[in-house]
């Protein structure tokens, strides 16, 4: 785990990795939410992440289709769940030419830099996606090529785009008290391909059933 730290008397939450370094496989994952679940005390609260800005872009990573497996994942695990920004539009990985690298860790250890995951964000396809006004000097990285396509203002109008596809988790689970505060139960006798549970809140069930194939 990290921290996320602070100053002052703000509560700190231990950032939950686990789920960075897993095989993107149902049973991998699996057993690393079950490890998870079965390390913690009881009243104990979880949380999930699957991006940030040190790590490799989750549509990069898995693929866009996948992408949406892993905002199904997310907002339906117990715990508080961790989003890094342009991951619900399926920003991708930016390759950054030599002379325009800015990550200090990159300048120290060549090759490990965190610039590709940390390209602005894609509002929209006017010029500079939107993130600065045309006509203003270009932003400190470069834009992926798919930004005119991949970005808020397009998917915002596309009922079954991937942002859209998280606006409905994201309200599905304000309103469903077994997705915000309800038990974890996974289901075992699903394909092995498949990653299936059970969240559960007095008679309230919700069932998340997954399929890592393609």
């Amino acid at each position: 785990a990290s921290y996320y730290g602070g100053s002052g008397d703000e509560l700190h939450m231990p950032f939950n990795f686990a789920l960075l370094g897993a095989d993107w496989q149902a049973r991998a994952i699996r057993q690393v939410v079950e490890s998870v679940e079965a390390a913690l005390p009881p009243g104990a609260w979880p949380n999930c992440v699957l991006g940030n800005h040190d790590e490799s872009r989750i549509a990069s990573r898995y693929g866009r289709a996948q992408g949406r497996v892993a905002a199904m994942l997310l907002l339906t695990l117990r715990g508080t769940p961790t989003l890094y920004h342009g991951d619900e539009i399926g920003m991708v990985d930016v390759p950054i030419p030599p002379e325009g690298k800015q990550d200090p860790w990159e300048r120290r250890v060549p090759g490990m830099g965190r610039d590709p995951c940390r390209t602005p964000m894609q509002w929209g396809p006017q010029p500079n996606a939107g993130f600065s006004p045309a006509g203003t000097a270009a932003p400190w990285l470069p834009l992926a090529a798919n930004y005119r396509g991949v970005n808020v203002e397009v998917q915002l109008a596309d009922p079954r785009s991937l942002l859209n596809l998280y606006r409905r988790l994201l309200a599905c689970r304000q309103e469903t008290p077994a997705l915000q505060s309800g038990s974890y139960r996974a289901l075992k006798e699903v394909p092995e391909d498949c990653y299936a549970f059970l969240r559960e809140m007095d008679d309230h069930r919700v069932l998340t059933a997954l399929s890592f194939s393609g």
